[in-house]
């Protein structure tokens, strides 16, 4: 189903009806301009591309001027984003498929050139959030996998260690897969059926039930769910 980019801003919380406090994610998902349509003949099914935000755009060099530094969209992305009507590059884009709705739900149809409010979705509804958790570099058993740790007293120093990792004779080898210290976040995470407890049209803020990965001002993908 259709989704939309955005921004996480933090969390607060809302008082429902009831007088219950909820916790809530607030994302800020500007208008999405449609980059691209692709129908199921195309590509085997049918979905659109969305874009948010905005690259910077190189000057145009004049005589003794430099461009200053930094990342500059590309003309590749410039030229994709004039199709679409646009004058600069978006800093995100994001294909949604429309043809995956439970049922025989009819299938939205969108032209290059609209644009996806959060108008789209209503409290109430079901979604699914999907974010980059933060990255935490290279961690221990511990604070990766939740170990519990050796004793801390009698003259133990392996107090954070794994412990033993392969077995003796048979296999004589470290098993594949075995939870072990490393790179820890970073990762992409979906977080399913997660409440629109609230949607602000004005300032394009949805609030969502719950936490959402990522950092604070990280991309997130909001999609409907069946």
């Amino acid at each position: 189903m259709i989704g939309i980019i955005g921004k996480k801003l933090g969390m607060t919380q809302l008082f429902n009806e009831q007088g219950q406090q909820v916790p809530c994610t607030v994302v800020e998902a500007t208008p999405n301009p449609v980059t691209k349509v692709m129908t199921s003949e195309q590509a085997g099914f049918a979905s659109v591309e969305l874009g948010f935000g905005a690259q910077r755009t190189a000057r145009p060099n004049k005589k003794g001027e430099r461009t200053p530094k930094g990342r500059r969209a590309t003309k590749a992305e410039l030229g994709h984003a004039s199709k679409a009507g646009l004058g600069f590059a978006p800093a995100v884009l994001k294909s949604f498929r429309l043809d995956d709705a439970p049922g025989k739900a009819e299938v939205p149809t969108y032209a290059v050139g609209e644009t996806i409010t959060v108008a789209i979705f209503t409290p109430g509804e079901r979604v699914k959030v999907t974010g980059t958790s933060k990255g935490r570099g290279f961690q221990g058993v511990v604070k990766r996998h939740g170990f519990g740790g050796g004793p801390n007293t009698h003259g133990n120093t392996k107090h954070r260690k794994p412990g033993s990792i392969g077995a003796g004779t048979d296999p004589s080898r470290v098993i594949k897969g075995k939870k072990m210290p490393g790179h820890y976040g970073a990762a992409q995470h979906t977080a399913i059926g997660l409440r629109v407890e609230k949607v602000d049209t004005d300032r394009n803020l949805i609030y969502l039930r719950g936490s959402v990965a990522g950092p604070t001002n990280g991309i997130v993908f909001v999609r409907k769910q069946g």
